[in-house]
């Protein structure tokens, strides 16, 4: 039963830089049948060296580079693991720089130069430093790399990034050539200073250098080989960008690449046959086999799998978020919460912001991974009191399932706006003086100050002060009207030109605001007021030419109407004294009966057409009654007098006749 070695064991080998490395192994006993698991577990020893990639490095470091830069170093590489591994780093000593080592998430240490104290290219043109690797065994092993240092001059711009950690995630099993990341920086330089190259960090392990391929160019950082998640499932890439300056300015940053797990692994069943063959008098109950089931992916790629049949559950459907006007930009207003109950990458939300309004792209931005809202620049209340928005909450699932949340967003307002007079104008040039008369009585409104507030609803409220004055005791304002009323009755020594100062404020926090002066004259009447006024009204005043366009429009609308109303007195006289000539005229005539009718000469005269006639009865007075007209008939000139209709037509021939009897009714 003893266990052996069979051959020599080589734990970097087997197991590389996992750990703990295990082998695993089975043990059927049979009679009694048993069966034993067994795993052996290769320590690992301190048998490797640290090695660097070459045995020296060369740096260029522009003078102008300010005390606390820090520029990273090749890292050394060490099979082995735990303590044995590389441990730390050491720098020979040397005024300018300092060494700086830092872990990374997998536990590996690099280091990063420096600098300590600024460097003098004419002082000191290069410099030489030794950089030692050493592991943590007993005794440690140890690798060195000659660090060779040029001072000199660059472009005082180096390369920006827009971000100093990007992340990303990549399914394994992604085909080469799939887009990971696209990294930016910027150059404030221009021409080759101002061009910029990505690549790849000095300290970036080969591993990474195999499976990613980077776009010098571009910034665009692809697959290359194979990802696989049951190997490596969090990759931690050093980026840099260089311009094209004679002496190139450089920066840094860091990719952290999430391997996403693919169910690419089927389940393993391991049968172990027992009996074989079975009796066929083996009793109920009888073993006849064991079996073993595994599958080598992770999480539920690794179980009995989730199906994505739940969307995500929002706490509420609706946010009604309020922010103060003149916000600092960047702030978080409103954190949208949502659970899914499924498992796995079916219950991993995202947020995203659904721009109806492509302006919010520019005022909004939320974080996909919880849901955060920020406002990116500040809000004017005066501008636009209300945004409307919907926020996106989807999984993770195959196909995502999504649900709409409504944010609404109001912007209060804040006291940033001071009264603006309108009257009198504050920015006007002549001086124009409000008359009052000599005598006038307490309680007259002499003017009225108006302004106006963009703000809203108190910090709108304003109110009005008397700041200063000729006369103090003449004149008071309305608080809340602004009206100019006298104090007490004008008096004959008052002075005969007033200047108020008064004063406007709203009734915000804090209290804005501003003043209007009014001239007021005291003169019996507006000619001397207007006297008054031409010693001190500018030279060429451009209201002078209105005011005398609205005289002559005056003279001229008075004499129109002057005339329209002699005209029409005329004409009325006119009328009256023609209807009274025939009034005397029908008087003085004797009463008669009508003649025969002629209207058939009319006819043939072409007066009327011969289906038209009209016969109109009047009495002695008649210039008093209504005239009766006769609808146009086809029988018979002499027809019914029925359908008669008080209007007349003109041109038609009609008969008069005088008769003191009464005029025939239409049903007559």
């Amino acid at each position: 039963g003893a266990l052996l070695v069979n051959e020599r064991i080589d734990r970097e080998e087997l197991c590389g830089a996992l750990s703990p490395c295990s082998l695993s192994f089975e043990i059927v006993v049979e009679n009694p049948l048993e069966l034993y698991s067994g795993t052996v577990e290769i320590q690992d020893i301190n048998d490797n060296d640290p090695v660097f990639p070459s045995s020296q490095a060369r740096l260029e470091i522009s003078e102008s580079v300010a005390a606390g830069a820090r520029f990273p170093l090749e890292s050394a590489q060490d099979p082995d693991v735990g303590i044995n591994s590389l441990q730390t780093y050491q720098l020979s000593a040397n005024p300018n720089f300092a060494l700086d080592v830092q872990t990374r998430v997998d536990g590996s240490k690099y280091a990063e130069l420096v600098l300590q104290k600024e460097l003098d290219r004419e002082e000191q043109k290069e410099l030489n430093l030794v950089l030692t690797a050493l592991d943590g065994g007993s005794p440690p092993r140890s690798a060195h790399v000659q660090i060779h240092i040029d001072v000199i001059d660059a472009n005082d711009n180096a390369p920006v990034f827009n971000q100093s950690t990007y992340k990303a995630s990549v399914r394994e099993n992604t085909p080469s050539g799939t887009l990971v990341a696209r990294i930016g920086a910027y150059d404030l330089d221009d021409g080759p200073n101002g061009d910029i190259v990505y690549s790849f960090s000095s300290h970036t392990p080969a591993k990474v250098r195999e499976l990613f391929a980077l776009d010098s160019a571009t910034g665009e950082l692809r697959v290359k080989g194979q990802l696989d998640y049951e190997e490596t499932k969090l990759y931690e890439i050093y980026l840099q960008a260089k311009d094209k300056g004679a002496v190139p300015g450089v920066a840094h940053c860091k990719v952290l690449v999430e391997v996403v797990d693919v169910n690419d692994n089927a389940p393993e069943v391991t049968v172990t046959s027992v009996y074989s063959p079975v009796p066929e008098d083996a009793a109920p109950g009888t073993v006849v086999a064991l079996l073993s089931v595994t599958d080598l992916d992770s999480h539920d790629n690794g179980l009995v799998s989730d199906v994505n049949d739940n969307a995500p559950k929002v706490s509420q459907d609706s946010y009604d978020v309020y922010v103060p006007e003149n916000n600092m930009p960047g702030i978080p207003i409103l954190n949208v919460s949502a659970t899914d109950p499924d498992l796995g990458r079916n219950a991993h939300l995202s947020y995203t912001l659904l721009q109806g309004d492509t302006t919010f792209g520019h005022l909004f931005s939320i974080n996909r991974e919880n849901g955060t809202l920020y406002l990116l620049t500040p809000l004017d209340h005066e501008d636009q009191v209300e945004f409307s928005m919907m926020v996106q909450v989807q999984d993770s699932g195959f196909p995502p399932l999504a649900t709409n949340v409504s944010v609404s967003v109001f912007v209060t307002d804040l006291n940033d706006n001071a009264p603006v007079v309108l009257y009198p104008h504050p920015n006007t040039t002549a001086t124009y003086a409000d008359v009052v008369a000599p005598g006038t009585p307490a309680g007259h409104m002499v003017t009225k100050v108006v302004a106006v507030d963009a703000d809203a609803g108190y910090n709108a409220w304003i109110s009005y002060t008397l700041l200063q004055a000729t006369d103090p005791s003449l004149f008071s304002v309305g608080l809340h009207s602004g009206e100019v009323i006298t104090a007490r009755q004008l008096r004959e020594d008052d002075a005969p030109e007033h200047t108020l100062v008064i004063l406007l404020k709203d009734h915000g926090e804090p209290v804005l605001s501003t003043s209007a002066t009014v001239s007021i004259s005291v003169a019996e009447m507006v000619k001397e007021v207007l006297t008054d006024l031409t010693d001190v009204a500018p030279a060429n005043d451009p209201r002078g030419h209105v005011t005398f366009y609205l005289i002559l429009a005056v003279i001229l609308v008075s004499a129109a109407f002057f005339i329209t109303m002699l005209s029409v007195g005329i004409f009325k006289c006119y009328k009256w004294r023609q209807s009274k000539e025939l009034y005397n005229s029908s008087r003085s005539t004797t009463y008669r009966t009508p003649g025969p009718l002629h209207h058939i000469d009319a006819v043939r005269g072409g007066f009327t057409p011969p289906s038209f006639y009209h016969q109109v009865y009047l009495t002695t007075d008649s210039r008093q009654s209504d005239l009766l007209c006769k609808k146009p008939f086809t029988s018979s000139p002499l027809g019914s007098r029925q359908g008669t209709i008080r209007n007349g037509e003109p041109g038609l021939y009609h008969q008069i006749v005088g008769t003191t009897s009464r005029l025939p009714t239409p049903a007559e």
